[in-house]
């Protein structure tokens, strides 16, 4: 038997996301935050300690990124290829910053934008009066760029197939 998650297209989890995402403040704030909190992610991973002689730094955001990609490609190829597209610009933010800030640093950075884009998105969520998404279903944590991503593709013009 398939679990929910499984059972349930893209178009499913976009609409359910956008019902609990209607105030205009919170929407914003989730364009502001919910990419800050992905970079976030990817940075802290970026600073996780791996043996030189096997791999780089950065290896368990890259790891990450592929798990990510992956479950978006399953549900959408259009959101998996945009998705992909913006989590590798974001790898190259990382990779740039751990260059510049090293380890301890860009790990303080990291976290300090994460505390801070949560604080943002619970706010948003005050606006709306209802809870995040997340709280109902984990799987929404992956749902907050894949909406945002489906309404940038649309505003451009990059329209789903039938």
């Amino acid at each position: 038997m398939k679990s929910t998650a499984e059972q349930r297209s893209m178009r499913d989890w976009l609409d359910s996301y956008s019902h609990d995402h209607q105030h205009p403040i919170n929407r914003l704030l989730h364009w502001l935050c919910v990419p800050l909190i992905v970079w976030s992610v990817l940075a802290l991973l970026w600073t996780i300690p791996v043996p030189e002689s096997l791999l780089r730094p950065g290896a368990c955001a890259v790891f990450a990124i592929v798990l990510a990609f992956t479950w978006y490609w399953k549900h959408s190829h259009r959101l998996g290829a945009a998705l992909l597209i913006a989590l590798a610009v974001l790898a190259l933010i990382c990779f740039q910053l751990f260059d510049t800030l090293g380890p301890v640093r860009m790990r303080w950075l990291g976290a300090g934008v994460f505390v801070v884009a949560w604080i943002g998105q619970f706010i948003g969520h005050v606006f709306e009066g209802k809870r995040p998404s997340f709280f109902t279903d984990l799987a929404y944590l992956l749902i907050g760029p894949a909406w945002l991503m489906d309404k940038f593709l649309d505003r451009i013009g990059v329209k789903d197939r039938p």
